[in-house]
């Protein structure tokens, strides 16, 4: 509990979660500042979304808000991660979708033994750079398409027949 508050407390930009429509939480990313890092970069600590939720663009658009915000409050140059050697549904949508490259393999990272790829996406080279908007919502105003909102607020996008919402903690 302690690191997850320690991560709240000192990067609250580069914490969001995506809703459903009914307000529960269905996807997370979990990401930080590397502190002593001559060159400032970001990485990522933690990406879920539920099971029920997953193939619908979630962990897309989480990762995209993630990056963003590395960039616009920290000056972040790349983003940093480890995936588990055997997840391939994450290291596609890592390298594939998301343009992250192999960095390194760590033999033995996790705690049961299995080895980690050390990955890292250098921004401005990444495939997607920003979220897509679709609807801006907020209590006065309604954007449309390709409109910028600010981040701090509720982002309402629809993907397919489910509805999600990306929220600033």
């Amino acid at each position: 509990m302690k690191y997850f508050l320690y991560h709240v407390l000192s990067w609250p930009q580069l914490i969001h979660v995506a809703e459903n429509h009914k307000g529960k939480i269905v996807g997370y990313v979990l990401s930080k500042m590397e502190e002593d890092a001559t060159i400032p970069h970001g990485h990522i600590t933690s990406l879920a979304v539920l099971r029920t939720n997953r193939k619908c663009g979630i962990a897309t658009k989480l990762m995209q808000q993630a990056h963003t915000r590395m960039q616009e409050s920290f000056q972040s140059t790349y983003c940093s991660l480890h995936v588990r050697y055997t997840n391939m549904a994450a290291f596609h949508l890592y390298s594939e979708t998301l343009g992250y490259e192999i960095f390194d393999v760590e033999k033995g990272y996790y705690a049961d033994g299995e080895d980690a790829y050390a990955m890292r996406c250098t921004f401005g080279k990444e495939k997607t750079s920003r979220v897509s908007i679709i609807d801006f919502v907020d209590d006065k105003n309604q954007l449309k398409a390709g409109d910028e909102g600010e981040v701090d607020h509720k982002i309402t996008e629809k993907l397919g027949e489910l509805e999600i919402r990306l929220a600033r903690l």
